[in-house]
């Protein structure tokens, strides 16, 4: 039995997820975690479970915590993992380089998986877009589009930003130095070599994204669409199990998959 504690248990991600750790065998569900004075602090989630408005006691039950919440939440997340000796799996996105620094010195004593995205769809398209922007020369344009929701707040999004790094992969380089600015902002012919982005929000979308490769003359489209959130949080809980009883270290879903 995999036990599994849900941070941000009143989100739309929360709810699916706590949903499917419910509906998942051998999995149950150690604890919901929300930020204080969320209307769900409180609130019984299920065998006598109630919210609370701190994540220490829920990493000391569980095996594994799953964070879908916000980039301000993430260090007091993270110590509340290490003392509970909890593995975590992170798919919070805005995540900055200081964010990641700390995933990098957590991953030191527990187990961490950090993701934009968990589905396996998405998964297995970063994994193409790198093979083929390596397999192509720069004179192939790359440029990655994505659509969500209309209350989403971050753009680009976490996974075109997961899409662009793995184009940038690709091409060996890293993307802060091949993104290019917005077009809008920045008139003029497109640098060679670059990997631009553009976002739209509208609508209930859940996420689609496209990422174009234009040649001389012929365009070859990856895409992948989520039609439900439930995709995500299958692929969280999924990440969760593999995750509980790791080595410390720092992985990925590409790990999951043996994608490398």
């Amino acid at each position: 039995m995999i036990r599994i504690g849900v941070l941000g248990a009143g989100g739309r991600m929360g709810q699916a997820i706590i949903s499917e750790v419910q509906a998942t065998p051998d999995s149950w569900l150690a604890g919901g975690v929300e930020r204080p004075g969320h209307p769900m602090c409180g609130s019984v989630i299920g065998d006598g479970l109630v919210v609370c408005a701190n994540a220490a006691p829920v990493a000391h039950k569980a095996d594994v915590l799953i964070d879908f919440t916000t980039p301000e939440a993430l260090d007091e997340h993270l110590r509340a993992a290490e003392d509970g000796k909890a593995a975590i799996v992170i798919g919070t996105t805005g995540l900055e380089a200081r964010h990641h620094a700390a995933i990098d010195a957590a991953a030191r004593s527990i187990p961490v998986l950090q993701t934009a995205n968990t589905s396996l769809g998405v998964t297995l398209l970063a994994a193409l877009v790198e093979q083929a922007t390596r397999a192509l020369d720069s004179g192939w344009d790359v440029e990655i589009s994505e659509l969500h929701h209309r209350h989403k707040v971050d753009a680009p999004s976490g996974t075109a930003l997961f899409l662009g790094e793995a184009a940038a992969r690709g091409r060996g380089a890293p993307l802060e130095t091949l993104r290019l600015p917005p077009y809008e902002t920045n008139p003029g012919a497109r640098r060679p070599g670059g990997i631009g982005f553009a976002s739209l929000r509208g609508g209930t979308a859940a996420g689609d994204h496209r990422v174009l490769l234009a040649g001389d003359g012929e365009r070859i489209e990856l895409t992948h669409i989520a039609e439900g959130r439930d995709i995500f949080a299958k692929g969280a809980v999924k990440a969760a199990r593999w995750l509980a009883g790791r080595k410390p270290g720092r992985y990925r879903m590409a790990d999951i998959f043996g994608l490398g």
